[in-house]
C-alpha cells in the first residue's frame, strides 16, 4: 500500500519499533517523539541544568530564557493574544482539575455544569466531583447517530442556569469533531464560561483560541509529539483572573509571612514549585518543528490514511464502527469477538492498538459495549502500517472464529 509518510524518518522511536517488527497504531494514547525533542532534552542537560525564575547565575538565566521562550511558542501555536495566557501544567488532566478547583467559588449552587456524552474521564470526573461538592446539576448533552453533539438537544439544555460548558474538541473514541462554534455561542449567550478539551483536537487541527472564542483551552504535550508530564492551559485574561489558586509553594508567592500570603497572578501564580523545566523546553522545540511543517501536506496525508483505514475496516464482515469517524482514529467491535482477545492476538503479531473503554466508560455503557478496539494514526503512520494491521487482523479473526 502506498501512502508514504515524509516525516517517518524524523521519529527514531518508530524506526526502532519497526526494526523490532512492531507496528505502532496507538498514537491517540501517546505519540512517538521526533528527533528535535531528543536534541532539546540533551541540549538542556548537557549544558547545565538549573531551576527557573529564581537564580541570578548563568545556568539559571539560560534555563529561564528557554523556558519562557517555550511559553511564547505555545502562545503562537494556539494563537493566544499573549504568552501570559499560557499556564504550564502536567497535562490535560491536571489542567482540567486546576479549572474545576480554581472556578469552584465562581459557580453558585443553583447552577448547571454542561458536558457532552462523548467526554473522556478527564473532562467528566473533575466536573462531576465539583457538581457534588457545590450541589450543582451536571447536564449531559446527547449525541446524534454520528457521534456529534445533537445541537437541537444542546439548545434545549443550555440555558439561564448554565454556568459552565466543558466539551471535547475531538472525541478520543468516536474520532468525531464536535460542533464547537455553535456550542460555544450557546454558552456565551447565557454568560457561561467555556472549557475546550483539545487533547485530541490539537494534534490534528492547529488550534486558534481567539477564533474559537473559548474561555479556556487545554491539551497535553505527549499526544502532540512532545514529552510526557507537560500540558497547556490557555485562558482569556478576564477568565484567568477569576481563578482561585489551588496549589501552594515556591515561585507562585508574591509576599508571605507566617500568618498570611499573597500570590502572583497567572501564569506563574498557577505554577507552584519547580516545573518540568527540561520537558517544557523540549515541548517548545516540538511546537516550533510542528509549526514549520506544510499543514496542507499533513492534512492530505492524514485524510488519505484515515480513508484507507475506514475502507479496510468496513470491508471485514461483522464489523461495527463506533460513530462516523472523521479523522485520525477509528474504534470498532466485531460480532462474536471480545476486544481484549483480539487486541492480544494483534499484539502477538506485533500490532499495537488500544482495547477497552478508552477512559470513556459512560459512553461505552451508553453504546451497550464493554469495550472496543481503537486504531489511531500519527504523522509517521503509513500505508505499510495499515497493510500489516489488516493482515494481522484477518489472521486473528480466523483464529477467533
Amino acid at each position: 500500500m502506498a501512502l508514504i509518510s515524509p516525516w517517518r524518518a524524523d521519529f527514531p522511536g518508530i524506526l526502532a519499533l519497526e526494526a523490532e517488527g512492531q507496528t505502532y497504531l496507538d498514537s491517540a494514547a501517546t505519540a512517538q517523539k521526533p528527533q528535535v525533542l531528543l536534541d532539546a532534552l540533551l541540549g538542556y542537560y548537557a549544558t547545565g541544568a538549573a531551576n527557573v525564575h529564581r537564580a541570578q547565575h548563568l545556568p539559571g538565566e539560560r534555563a529561564t530564557r528557554a523556558f519562557e521562550a517555550s511559553r511564547q511558542d505555545a502562545a503562537q501555536w494556539l494563537n493566544a493574544a499573549s504568552a501570559e495566557q499560557i499556564i504550564f501544567t502536567r497535562g490535560t488532566t491536571e489542567s482540567l482539575n486546576l479549572l474545576a478547583y480554581g472556578l469552584e467559588s465562581q459557580l453558585p449552587g443553583d447552577g448547571q455544569i454542561v458536558i457532552s456524552a462523548a467526554e473522556h474521564h478527564a473532562n467528566l470526573l473533575p466536573w462531576q466531583q465539583l457538581a457534588r461538592r457545590r450541589n450543582l446539576e451536571l447536564v449531559v448533552l446527547p449525541l446524534d447517530a454520528n457521534g456529534s453533539v445533537d445541537l437541537e438537544q444542546a439548545a434545549a439544555r443550555i440555558g439561564p442556569r448554565t454556568r459552565l460548558l466543558a466539551v471535547t474538541q475531538l472525541s478520543n473514541v468516536l474520532g468525531r469533531w464536535q460542533p464547537l462554534p455553535q456550542l460555544l455561542a450557546m454558552a456565551r449567550a447565557q454568560g457561561a464560561l467555556s472549557v475546550v478539551d483539545g487533547a485530541q483536537g490539537a494534534v490534528h487541527q492547529r488550534p486558534d483560541v481567539q477564533a474559537l472564542g473559548c474561555d479556556f483551552y487545554v491539551c497535553s504535550a505527549h499526544k502532540l509529539y512532545g514529552p510526557d508530564g507537560v500540558g497547556l492551559l490557555y485562558g482569556r485574561g478576564a477568565a484567568l483572573a477569576r481563578l482561585q489558586h489551588w496549589q501552594f509553594g515556591g515561585e507562585m508567592v508574591q509576599d508571605a509571612d507566617y500568618q498570611q500570603a499573597s500570590f502572583r497572578p497567572a501564569p506563574l501564580g498557577f505554577e507552584a514549585g519547580t516545573p518540568a523545566v527540561s520537558a517544557v523546553i523540549a515541548f517548545g522545540a516540538v511546537l516550533r518543528w510542528l509549526g514549520a511543517l506544510d499543514t496542507n501536506a499533513v492534512a492530505a496525508h492524514e485524510s488519505a490514511l484515515h480513508s484507507a483505514l475506514l475502507s479496510g475496516l468496513q470491508a471485514r464482515s461483522g464489523m461495527r464502527l463506533l460513530g462516523a469517524p472523521q479523522t485520525a482514529l477509528a474504534s470498532f467491535c466485531i460480532d462474536g469477538v471480545h476486544n481484549a482477545d483480539l487486541a492480544h492476538l494483534l499484539s502477538e503479531q506485533g500490532i499495537a492498538v488500544r482495547a477497552g473503554h478508552h477512559c470513556a466508560m459512560p459512553l461505552m455503557k451508553q453504546l451497550g459495549l464493554g469495550g472496543a478496539i481503537r486504531v489511531s494514526l500519527g504523522l509517521y503512520s503509513d500505508g505499510d502500517d495499515l497493510q500489516r494491521f489488516f493482515a494481522a487482523l484477518d489472521n486473528a479473526l480466523e483464529l477467533l472464529r
